[in-house]
This record gives structure tokens, sequence and C-alpha cells, in this order.
């Protein structure tokens, strides 16, 4: 069976499966989200399933993730677990608002104890979409073109739950925000998650995500987020992902920025099998800055793709990609970082860099940084470098009676310390140290304290 019949058939079954599933979807669903299903799965029937000839997937190719058969849960199953005695992932020092989502949906009653300033929401995207439809649809679906990637298309055809984050203007919520994804079913699961963050003018949040999964099952996550930043705003969005070896997880954020406001990106990889982060920010308002920062750890044969897209729109503002990868033994990664600053975007600054450590012979980085100007006043850079440990810098710490793995650690440790300083939480900033420092010593394949063995 050559590529294009086996992508045609894989299509198909999920032409069947949707049309399966569409009376349920539309049953569950709110109304804000159904009238955009239709569309969205033509969209996706009219893409495909991206493979590598997909130029925006010309590292990452999806095809064989769907090959399995997966479960696609369209209801809630019943809260059966106590988070507490089974999960925890803890940062210590860290005074958050906690709340968890299992398998794409919001659940309220472990997240009973949560308060927030007022007028702030952090709820069930269904629940809001079902109880504040103008709310919702004055955003939903505004940023995330359906037409432009199959796997938004997908996303947006099979919605129904996910995060809503409301912070009103002036608004400053002091703690940060936890958000835990858990991945747990009995059988092996295709997840869609719906995520939707508007912080209006002048306020200011600080929010962490982790991805984790909870059993030893195939996963698809496939979550999309759209963000709106007012202006004056500030959003900070910290991703730590530490999935098993057999989970695929796309990733796709939309954020649109309006004058004066601040965004701060940092994705942490420690584990997972398939990832693919997909970072698509529009700087619409004069004196924007965007912050976009990332960090992977490969090993065995995991991949992971960061794809980013800058758009800078209105003059005077500043965009800073700094993202870097230590791949060891098959891995894979990949970084496609597009900058466009248009016409009208003078006095644009952009920096974009990209630095890939190699570890052994076998893995492999590929790195595409891209820039498109159509201004002529702007001051625009981008770089890359794949790289093995210097062997001199090594031999200086062995030198000095330190033995060869610790030595590497350390080089290794060093190599991260750029991006992970970028975090402005501090106890975040220490926990992600030290993950980064048992990671790469071999020593955990999960999260601290997880009552599940995941290391696969």
């Amino acid at each position: 069976m050559n590529a294009v019949t086996e992508n045609n058939d894989l299509s198909l079954r999920l032409t069947e499966q949707y049309n399966t599933l569409r009376d349920s979807l539309k049953e569950s669903g709110a109304p804000v989200l159904n009238i955009h299903r239709q569309k969205a799965f033509r969209d996706f029937v009219a893409q495909g399933i991206p493979t590598r000839k997909v130029e925006n997937y010309k590292y990452t190719n999806l095809q064989p993730a769907f090959a399995k058969e997966f479960d696609f849960p369209v209801r809630k199953s019943a809260n059966d677990f106590q988070l507490e005695e089974k999960f925890k992932c803890d940062v210590p020092q860290i005074n958050t608002h906690v709340v968890t989502m299992r398998n794409g949906w919001f659940y309220a009653e472990a997240n009973e104890a949560v308060q927030l300033p007022e007028g702030v929401i952090l709820d069930s995207f269904e629940n809001v979409a079902r109880t504040r439809p103008d709310l919702v649809e004055k955003f939903y679906g505004k940023l995330a073109d359906t037409s432009a990637d199959a796997m938004v298309a997908l996303n947006t055809a099979f919605a129904q739950d996910g995060y809503f984050l409301y912070v009103p203007k002036n608004v400053a919520v002091e703690q940060p925000l936890q958000i835990i994804n858990l991945l747990q079913a009995p059988k092996d699961t295709y997840v869609t998650q719906r995520n939707l963050i508007v912080v209006e003018e002048g306020a200011e949040v600080k929010l962490i995500l982790c991805d984790h999964t909870l059993n030893l099952q195939n996963y698809f996550f496939n979550n999309a987020t759209e963000a709106f930043i007012g202006s004056n705003a500030s959003l900070d969005y910290y991703t730590v992902q530490n999935q098993h070896n057999k989970a695929v997880s796309i990733n796709s954020v939309f954020v649109h920025q309006e004058q004066d406001s601040h965004l701060t990106s940092n994705t942490v990889s420690l584990h997972g099998g398939l990832i693919r982060n997909n970072l698509r920010v529009e700087l619409d308002g004069q004196n924007c800055e965007a912050n976009m920062f990332g960090l992977s750890f490969l090993d065995r044969k995991q991949h992971v793709d960061n794809f980013t897209q800058i758009i800078h729109g209105q003059p005077h503002c500043e965009s800073n990609q700094l993202y870097k990868n230590v791949l060891d033994d098959e891995s894979t990664g990949a970084f496609s970082g597009r900058i466009h600053v248009k016409r009208d975007a003078q006095k644009t600054n952009a920096f974009q860099r990209n630095n890939n450590l190699l570890l052994t012979d076998k893995a492999q980085m590929q790195t595409k940084p891209q820039l498109i100007i159509e201004a002529d006043d702007v001051k625009c850079s981008h770089g890359a470098t794949i790289g093995q440990i210097d062997e001199e810098a090594l031999f200086y710490l062995r030198s000095r009676g330190i033995e060869e793995k610790q030595a590497r650690l350390i080089m290794m440790n060093a190599f991260s310390y750029e991006v992970v300083q970028t975090i402005k939480v501090e106890p975040l900033r220490d926990r992600i140290n030290e993950l980064i420092e048992r990671r790469l010593s071999g020593d955990v394949g999960r999260c601290h304290e997880c009552a599940y063995q995941c290391d696969c």
C-alpha cells in the first residue's frame, strides 16, 4: 500500500468515526461549538492527515500515529479517582490555584477549593459555552483557522470541553494558575481538548500547564488553545510536557496581542513519544512584546517538533525566540521558526535562535529558521546551530577530577540554563531544574511521586 492510499484509508476511517459520532457530539455539545463542526470537518477532509509532503509538517509525519485504533469518548466519565491519592505533580514552595483536566474534560469537583479574584473565571469550556455563549462566540474560532491546519480542523470538529480562563480589565491574578492535564483511560484513546484564554486590558495572569499520562495505553492528544491579550495586559504561559512514550501530543496555541501587551511562553518537553508544538503569535498593536522559549530532552526514538509563526503587524514591537534541544540515542527533533514582518511594522525588533546538542551519531535534528520582511526599518536576526559536546571543555572538567558521566551532565545543564532562567516563577524554575537534572541522569521517567509506573 502506498502512502497516498494509506492516508486516504486513514482519513476515510476518521470520516466514518465522525459520521458515527456526529449526532452524539451535537447532542452533548454547546450550540456555539456545534455551528463550527461541519465546516471544520470538511476542512480536515480537504487537507487530509498531515504527512511530510505538507510543508508545515515537513519534519513530522502523523500518518503512523493515526494507524492505531482509538476510542473516541464523547461524554465525560464519572470522577472515580481522588487526585491527591493517585497523582501528585508538586512544585514545592509554590502557591497556586490548581485545577484538573482528565482526557480533555474539566473536573469541577476536583477544583472546589479554588478561590479566584472577583470577576476571574477558570471553568469548564463546555460549561461557559452553555452559560455564557455570547462571551465564547466573540472569541471562539477567530484565531484557529481550520482551513490552514488539518489538526486544528479535527480539533474543532470534535471539540467539547477544555478550560476557559477569563481575567477582567485591570485585574492582576497574583498567584499562578496551575492546570494539570491527565490522560487516563482503559482503552487506547483519542483525546480532544479545546481551551480559550481572554486577558482583558491591563490584566495580568500566569498560567502553568502540566501534561501527564497515568497508565500505559496509547493516547492521541489533540489540544488547541486560543489566547487574546488586551492592551497593556500580560500573559505568562508555561508548559511542562511529561508523558510516556506511547503518547502522541499535538499542541496548537494561537495568540493575539493588542497594544502594549506582553507575552511570555515557555515550553519544556521532558518526555513524550511524539510531540508537536504549534505556536502562532500575532502582534497586532504598537509596543507589543512577545518572548517565546522552548527546551526539549529526547532519547530512545522520541520526536519533538516545535513550529512557530510570529506575525509583526504593527510598528515598534519586539519578539524573541530561543529554542534548545538535547537529543540522545535515536531521537529526532525539529524546529521551524517563521518571522513575518508586514509592511506597516516599522521599527520592529525580531530575534530568533535555535541551538541543538546531539549526544549520539544516530540522533537527528532538522532546523529551518525563516524571515519574511516587508518593512525596511527593522532589526531582525535568526540563527541555528547543531553540534556535539565540546570535547575540550569535557577534557577540562575531567582534568579537574570530575568523572565523565558527571562532566557531561554538568555541560548539558549549562546548555539548558539559558532557557530555564527565563521562567519568572522562582519555585517553578527550581522544580524544572530538578526535573531536568533527573531527566538527564536517567533517574526519572515519570513525575515526582506519581503512583503510576509510566516509564516506557
